[in-house]
């Protein structure tokens, strides 16, 4: 299984602060764009994990600015799963602008219902979310 991808992002001048910096807050945006397209190189995918019932909610989040980003940079990020657990994925972030590192960042999800509880991710959750599987129901999970 593919345990990290990167994506290539451009930073939109609606990103930006009135300095014209990246502001903080997009961080967090890139950084579940990485854990999407990771989740969809696999084969996942998000919006068939929601149907099916499952969903992955931010317990912890840390982030490290090192520089700042500014509109129109071409940043890479970086992502990687760094730990599973029975309910819980860590994911290990680099933003980066060439060879330069502007942020670097770690989370941890837990994976719960829709009632918000916390259940154990199944270990089959890249095939159950595969867009081809339309006779799964969420009751059977």
């Amino acid at each position: 299984m593919v345990t990290s991808h990167s994506i290539e992002i451009r930073v939109r001048y609606s990103e930006t602060d009135a300095m014209g910096f990246l502001h903080h807050s997009n961080y967090l945006c890139y950084f579940e764009m990485g854990r999407t397209e990771l989740f969809r190189v696999q084969g996942g995918n998000y919006r068939r994990m929601e149907e099916l019932g499952l969903f992955f909610v931010v317990a912890r989040i840390n982030v490290r600015y090192r520089r700042s980003g500014r509109y129109d940079d071409l940043l890479t990020l970086h992502t990687e799963i760094t730990k599973s657990g029975l309910a819980k994925l860590e994911h290990g972030y680099r933003l980066m602008r060439g060879d330069e590192l502007l942020a670097e960042a770690s989370s941890v999800l837990a994976c719960v219902n829709r009632a918000g509880t916390v259940q154990p991710i199944p270990e089959n959750l890249v095939e159950l979310t595969q867009t081809s599987n339309t006779g799964i129901r969420s009751e059977s999970l």
